[in-house]
């Protein structure tokens, strides 16, 4: 039912058709970029928790990647004159913050498995989604080739990125395969928890939640 409702969400559908209002994706764009300095923390706990040299090398190495290659791929969006302006300094919703407050804490407290669980879904959900998304944008792209963010959904359907999310899913596994029975109920309720969080963090993009007035 979760992953199914992610599918349905009205902002993903129209951000593969081309069909997302560009203030919409720059708030995306925007939260995206506040997600993932967080996340890049999250992973770098999760490599220092690691069992071993390979996975340690693997969660930092994504969390250089989120903290460096994509954060500059968001701020030049960003900055390049192709989405409206805006002169307000972005802070993060209450999806974005709720999202990167769990996976810390869960990277910083939880044992590997279950901070590996965690940050599972950005990796799996996301290439999942992206495919699709990829798909539709190319038609965008083939009707009109100057779109504003459909080259950008492309990039979804990277190679590299759906390469990195398999080597994810498999010490996900891994860690399941040497964990305890309630260590494994622990990783389903973490997956869980980051899934709805993905969910909420589409959807608010384009269906704000207002802060209480200061």
């Amino acid at each position: 039912m979760l992953r199914e409702a992610i599918d349905e969400l009205e902002f993903l559908r129209r951000l593969g058709d081309g069909t997302l209002p560009l203030d919409v994706f720059r708030t995306y764009i925007e939260q995206d970029f506040l997600y993932l300095t967080g996340y890049a923390k999250a992973l770098s706990l999760v490599a220092a928790h690691a069992p071993g040299p390979a996975e340690a090398g693997f969660w930092a190495g994504s969390a250089a990647e989120a903290a460096t290659v994509e954060a500059t791929l968001h701020q030049n969006l960003l900055t390049s004159g192709r989405l409206p302006a805006s002169d307000a300094e972005p802070q993060h919703s209450q999806a974005c913050l709720g999202y990167i407050s769990y996976l810390t804490a869960v990277a910083a407290t939880e044992p590997y498995a279950v901070s590996a669980a965690a940050v599972l879904p950005c990796f799996w959900i996301y290439a999942d989604v992206g495919r699709r998304l990829a798909a539709s944008a190319r038609d965008v792209l083939a009707a009109d080739p100057s779109h504003p963010y459909a080259q950008w959904v492309t990039t979804y359907d990277a190679e590299a990125f759906h390469a990195a999310v398999a080597t994810a899913r498999e010490l996900v596994d891994a860690a399941a395969e040497a964990a305890t029975e309630a260590q494994r109920e622990a990783m389903v309720e973490a997956f869980t928890i980051a899934s709805r969080y993905e969910l909420m963090f589409w959807d608010t993009a384009l269906n704000k939640q207002e802060w209480p007035a200061s």
